[in-house]
This record gives structure tokens, sequence and C-alpha cells, in this order.
């Protein structure tokens, strides 16, 4: 791959958190009845953001659960041999509970299927929104995030590349070309 451009830095970054962090306040009936769930890898911390950022400006702790939905891809015998499973960390019941799914590029849409059916196989939620920091186009699945960061339009030759502090040592979003 080749490094086009940065399309967001830190600071960029940083505002558009806060503001998807308000917007999902607005938007939500009962923040009481509200949990977020990061997607492995860059969801999770992005979804840390949030739940802090809600924290801070409402005064209200959400519960906070980490998603892996490895088994549940449809692409699972082209990715690896044997692919890496990590767990998911839910330690609150999901049932009708408001889910609001977190990642960090929405892309095709076959990443949150997953996550959906990885989440109907813990409990029945009353409602599953999707947060994401960017939503890059080229859909194969009818799903649309209820919240989005930035909408960055791309060619499928083009990579949107997430990097968050706790994972990656730097916060942005990279655009690179495939080669």
């Amino acid at each position: 791959m080749k490094f086009k451009s940065i399309l967001l830095d830190e600071s960029i970054v940083t505002r558009t958190m806060t503001r998807l962090s308000f917007e999902i306040v607005e938007k939500s009936n009962d923040l009481e009845n509200v949990v977020l769930v990061g997607i492995r890898t860059r969801g999770v911390p992005l979804a840390t953001q949030i739940c802090d950022r809600i924290a801070l400006s409402s005064g209200v702790q959400l519960p906070l659960g980490e998603l892996d939905i490895t088994l549940y891809r449809d692409d699972l015998s082209t990715v690896a041999d044997l692919p890496v499973v990590s767990s998911s960390h839910i330690d609150f019941d999901i049932n009708s509970k408001d889910v609001v799914l977190v990642d960090d590029v929405l892309y095709t849409g076959r990443t949150v299927r997953a996550a959906i059916d990885a989440l109907f196989a813990l409990g029945r939620p009353n409602t599953i929104k999707l947060a994401v920091l960017v939503d890059r186009g080229h859909r194969e699945l009818p799903i649309r995030a209820d919240f989005v960061g930035k909408n960055i339009p791309t060619s499928k030759r083009e990579v949107v590349c997430v990097h968050c502090q706790e994972v990656d040592g730097k916060c942005d979003v990279e655009l690179y070309e495939l080669e």
C-alpha cells in the first residue's frame, strides 16, 4: 500500500468523537437504557472515548463492552487457516437494551452484519444503532450508520486506516492506495 494523505489529524478526530458522543446523548430517549459495544479492534478504544465523554457531559456512566466478531464473519475461511479469536467482554445483559455498536470504518457492511449476529447470540436488544468514525461508502449490504463522524468518499482501490493511541501509538485517519 502506498500512503496518500492524512484525512483527519488528532485534533479533528478528538472533535469528531466529542460530536458523536453528543449526538448519541441527544438521540437517546432513555440514556439509562443505552449500552455501548465496541467492535474489536479499533471500535473498542473509540467506544471507550465515547463512554468517557458521555459520562463527563451527562454524568451517566454507560455500560461498555467489547465484541469479537471473528467467528461470525462470512469470509472466515478466506481470512486465515487458523483465525485468531479473542473473547468478547460484555458483562451486562443486552436484553431490552438500546445497543450502540461502535466501529472505526464502515465500508461493505459485512463487519456490522457479523457484529449484529454476535449480539443476537448474546440476547435480544431493544434496538441496535451504529456509530462509526468514518463512512467510506461502497456498501455490499443494506446497512447504514446512525451516527457518522465523517463521510469520506473513496475508491475501491483506496484503504482508510484509523489509528488509535491505545492500539497504534498515534491518533489519526490515513488514506492509502493499493498498489
